[in-house]
């Protein structure tokens, strides 16, 4: 440690401040603290002069292969050698605060970390280096998380793509990834991101919600909840559909988990999320092109395969594009229960997108084919809502029961009429506006038609 010639520094810590989340009601002056330790200039200034050293003393490859506990105590010594050198001044809560941050930059997402760590936080948006937001308990907040600067950013971007053998730079200023808990990002770089770096992490839950949880959520009534077990339990295809961040994955999560255990189940998705509990679920996804533009496999591709794996159910994770078609014929040829998520704004517009993404495949069908199609092959739209209170509903349980005059025929089942209270909160009721739904005929094949009435009656 003699070469380090650094003058002295003396490092200190601000007073301490406490995790908060401001309840205004202007989300734009809501600050999400992450730090209980607020650092000083010359903490900050003493912590990047340790790492830069550090970096250019070590070996990093090695440093990955030691265990976690290991390579903690020798940086913490690396560091205590550091302020003996120096002659700074560092207490046990200083090291312990620089240890970590620095254990995140070497091993982790640096900043990001804290924000990873904190379960109640599903969404976390880099906007540039120095503009890090979240989403928490459905509102947006901006946090005290900051790059040192754009080139720390672009190092963390650069290592999540490394992690999953692909590159961030100018010629490729793309790429969508999963972190090792299957949370997915996006990253788009300069030029094409004008303000630096952009970062966004859909966080992978690690916790599972069940379909009765949300009851207590307010996401859905008794009567929605028995309602749709019966539909799932008697193989009815279900579409959810919902804007960004309504919570379609995870309702889709809670309503397969009512699948008999004894069905083979085949799922496809862009990045693994769905969490099957039934013993018998092939898990299936999709890969993006390598470095040199070959060896990609899309949705489309893993659905016209996942027909060849005898499956009683597929359940596609998003229907985008061409694979929406091949889903369609799923339904239609005997794999009965199949599910999928499509991002609309109602139940209406869920079919007109199915539509529009049938004719986008190039497919030469007319129209009116096209809405047979789907007439045949769903029998219930399920919209989920993230309202603007932040809080998520669902909204419309929408049947197909024919066609009229060459268009699609629906009918609402369940709706949720909603009110602003004057604090913001929106509250409001589910209704039940049938008592003879369509697909009743479905049902009484599996001899639950009595379970079926009997919960409309409650609503």
């Amino acid at each position: 440690m003699k070469n380090f010639g650094q003058k002295l520094i003396e490092p200190t810590l601000e007073p301490e401040s406490k995790k908060v989340t401001p309840m205004s009601s202007d989300s734009s002056k809501q600050i999400y603290k992450t730090r209980t330790l607020a650092e000083s200039p010359a903490l900050t200034e003493f912590k990047d002069r340790v790492f830069d050293l550090l970096l250019k003393n070590i070996d990093l490859t090695a440093a990955m292969r030691m265990p976690a506990a290991e390579l903690r105590h020798e940086v913490e010594r690396y560091i205590f050698e550091f302020t003996e050198e120096t002659k700074a001044q560092l207490n046990h809560k200083e090291l312990h605060h620089i240890t970590d941050e620095i254990l995140h930059d070497m091993m982790g997402l640096g900043p990001l970390e804290s924000l990873l760590a904190d379960p109640a936080i599903n969404d976390i948006m880099v906007n540039a280096h120095d503009s890090v937001y979240i989403e928490r308990q459905g509102k947006l907040m901006l946090t005290d998380v900051k790059f040192r600067n754009e080139a720390h950013a672009l190092q963390v971007a650069q290592r999540i793509a490394n992690q999953i053998g692909r590159r961030i730079d100018e010629s490729s200023p793309m790429v969508d990834a999963r972190l090792k808990d299957g949370s997915r990002v996006n990253i788009i770089i300069p030029p094409l991101a004008l303000e630096g770096t952009s970062i966004s992490i859909r966080k992978f839950s690690r916790h599972t919600i069940h379909l009765k949880d949300m009851i207590g959520f307010g996401s859905l009534s008794e009567s929605m909840y028995r309602f749709l077990k019966i539909a799932s339990m008697c193989r009815l295809n279900i579409i959810v559909s919902g804007g960004t961040g309504a919570g379609k994955t995870t309702l889709l999560n809670a309503l397969s988990e009512l699948i008999d255990s004894r069905e083979r189940i085949v799922t496809i998705e862009d990045s693994a999320e769905l969490k099957m509990m039934q013993p018998h679920v092939v898990r299936l996804e999709s890969r993006p092109a390598n470095l040199e533009g070959q060896g990609m496999v899309s949705i489309q591709d893993l659905v016209k395969n996942a027909l060849r794996m005898r499956p009683d159910r597929i359940i596609v994770g998003e229907c985008r594009g061409a694979e929406t078609f091949d889903m369609l014929q799923a339904m239609n040829t005997g794999h009965d229960g199949s599910m999928s998520t499509l991002h609309a704004n109602s139940a209406r517009e869920a079919i007109n997108r199915l539509e529009n993404m049938v004719l986008m495949t190039g497919h030469d069908l007319p129209n009116l084919v096209i809405k047979s199609y789907i007439k045949d092959a769903v029998d219930l739209i399920v919209h989920i809502a993230r309202l603007r209170d932040g809080s998520r509903r669902v909204v419309q349980i929408t049947e197909i029961i024919g066609m009229e005059n060459n268009e699609i025929k629906t009918q609402d089942v369940f709706k949720y009429d909603y009110t602003t209270a004057d604090d913001g909160k929106i509250t409001g009721t589910f209704k039940c506006l049938v008592q003879k739904p369509h697909i009743e005929e479905k049902i009484d094949h599996f001899g639950l038609k009595d379970e079926m009435v009997l919960a409309l009656k409650n609503e």
